[in-house]
């Protein structure tokens, strides 16, 4: 397997359509205003973060079930900005839409200025032949609110390809979050 660059990035997202929409540059600051940049780096892609969350509250006194879960264990919100509770979680989604190749696998992991406030975004491995928009899994450790921007950088989506492909890809075995369109709860 090897790191793959800016160049190729580039490339397999204008030829194959592998991130849409694709910025083939950072951007950090739109209208004079700084933000948490977004775009293409020199070796990976940094997401951003769509208006729509589900923030984790415990009005029902749930349980957390991967195998039971409770859709009302979240409140919905859209907004230009989301509160996390303290010690506490919320989902989200990417605004751009990914389709990995057969040979590429990609580790997705939370950006810098999230993580120095204590924000950790946790995404699983973009397997091959995934495709859809990424649910984000957002943690706030710390015991203050903690504030996400909408339409700014979240996660940096690192690209590894394979010298050959994989036998069975993610479409193969019909993945259960294949092209997800929303944020996706857990599914059993």
């Amino acid at each position: 397997m090897s790191l793959k660059s800016d160049q190729w990035i580039r490339r397999m997202a204008l030829e194959k359509k592998m991130i849409e929409p694709f910025l083939d540059r950072q951007v950090r600051e739109v209208e004079g205003k700084k933000i948490v940049s977004y775009g293409l780096s020199s070796y990976g892609y940094d997401l951003r973060v769509a208006q729509e969350f589900k923030v984790f509250t415990n009005v029902y006194n749930s349980i957390v079930d991967p195998k039971n879960f409770r859709a009302d264990a979240f409140v919905d919100i859209k907004a230009d900005t989301c509160v996390i509770p303290p010690n506490s979680f919320a989902l989200a989604r990417s605004v751009e839409y990914f389709r990995i190749p057969r040979s590429v696998l990609t580790l997705c992991i939370g950006k810098s200025t999230y993580a120095r406030c204590g924000i950790i975004v946790n995404v699983t491995p973009f397997e091959p032949e995934w495709e859809g928009y990424v649910t984000l899994e957002i943690s706030n450790t710390t015991p203050l609110p903690a504030k996400i921007y909408a339409g700014e950088g979240l996660a940096q989506v690192i690209f590894f390809e394979s010298s050959e492909v994989c036998e069975v890809s993610y479409a193969d075995r019909g993945g259960k979050y294949m092209k997800q369109m929303d944020i996706t709860v857990p599914i059993p």
